[in-house]
């Protein structure tokens, strides 16, 4: 990975994660101050305190791809260290799906009149678990990569002996 590549990725981290902190505070402000009346159309205190949390989940998967950018940047990445990232990435992408199925399940009665709405939100609830799945599957081709970088080094090891 080049260093122009590196840098715009943590420039795009940098500014997600500026942006998610700044909402996140606005949403905890709202919900302390109690400035924002609810009409009674939404539940909108359960769906900040979701939204906050989905936020969180979204915190934690930055975090943990700055930590593996590191470990491209370094040569590092294929060692079983970056499997703790890679599954911490894989549980906030689960915990935003379920995060979205609960706002989907808050918004559902106010859209009786048009089911279609609820529908679409699960259809994207259920595209979040697969991206979910495409990152367990990228796991899996590190777990062969790693192994096959062991194997390349023991192989090495053997024939080091042999000379």
């Amino acid at each position: 990975m080049g260093k122009l590549t590196v840098r715009a990725l943590r420039a795009v981290l940098v500014v997600v994660l500026a942006g998610t902190v700044c909402v996140q505070a606005l949403m905890v402000w709202a919900l302390v101050s109690g400035s924002d009346p609810e009409d009674g159309s939404l539940p909108l205190t359960p769906l900040r305190v979701i939204t906050i949390l989905g936020i969180v989940a979204v915190q934690v998967a930055l975090v943990c791809v700055w930590r593996l950018v590191t470990m491209v940047r370094r040569g590092t990445v294929f060692s079983h260290a970056a499997f703790r990232y890679v599954d911490v990435v894989i549980g906030a992408i689960v915990a935003v799906a379920l995060v979205w199925f609960a706002v989907t399940v808050l918004n559902a009665p106010g859209q009786r009149a048009d089911p279609g709405v609820t529908v679409i939100m699960g259809g994207v609830g259920l595209a979040i678990l697969g991206v979910a799945l495409i990152v367990l599957v990228l796991r899996m081709l590190l777990a062969q990569a790693v192994a096959r970088d062991v194997e390349a080094s023991q192989m090495q090891a053997e024939l080091d002996e042999v000379i």
